[in-house]
């Protein structure tokens, strides 16, 4: 019993971790909480977390040509991601918040496609399992004393830890979101185009250094 507490604690910290940086699908994810509401964000955040759980299960089974296809395609893989993050940042910069703000009736495909892209913007930065393995080593996630029964434990718990996070974040951005009226969030998504867009074209930029050795 001790051993499935430590190693769901463990767990639920990882997921936290992994979540917690505010890189482009925290972004996405309040720009989603004061544009769309909660609950779209929040679907959002947990395709983000189930993006995570899979690179963790490829992580602890140890599956290193993962790790070797990664290292060898880095700067392509790192192109392909920009890519994606420079097309949505075009299209966040461009959009009509005010149409948002009538709060049409949000359809369960709506949260389907917030699930989808949530995924998809994690999953196109498989740097992510590098921050991953090195979060495993610091809390000796992969101990010989824990069976597989203990690792169905600690991985639902990762992905609990996610869904945690993801929570506290929407409940929290949703909280001020009456702060905002049609001109600021015009605003946000102007900003949070810009932070996007800035983010892919550094690691757009870096890709291609490091294809040509310019």
């Amino acid at each position: 019993m001790l051993d499935f507490l430590v190693i769901m604690l463990r767990g639920l910290l990882i997921g936290v971790l992994i979540s917690a940086p505010m890189g482009p699908i925290g972004v996405l994810c309040i720009q989603r909480t004061l544009n769309k509401g909660r609950w779209p964000a929040f679907c959002t955040g947990v395709g983000a977390g189930l993006s995570d759980l899979i690179y963790c299960l490829l992580t602890g089974l140890g599956l290193s040509f993962v790790t070797d296809f990664i290292e060898n395609n880095l700067s392509l893989l790192q192109i392909i991601g920009s890519l994606f993050l420079i097309a949505y940042g075009v299209y966040l910069f461009g959009s009509n918040p005010s149409r948002q703000l009538r709060k049409p009736p949000v359809q369960v495909n709506s949260y389907w496609k917030d699930f989808v892209t949530g995924f998809l913007f994690t999953f196109s930065n498989p740097l992510i399992l590098f921050f991953i393995i090195a979060l495993f080593a610091r809390f000796s996630f992969l101990a010989p004393e824990f069976r597989a029964y203990h690792y169905v434990a600690g991985y639902v718990a990762i992905f609990g830890g996610a869904i945690l996070w993801w929570l506290f974040v929407t409940y929290f951005v949703n909280k001020v979101r009456a702060h905002f009226n049609v001109r600021s969030m015009w605003l946000v998504n102007r900003i949070i185009a810009v932070i996007l867009l800035v983010m892919a074209a550094v690691g757009f930029v870096s890709g291609i250094r490091d294809i040509f050795h310019f």
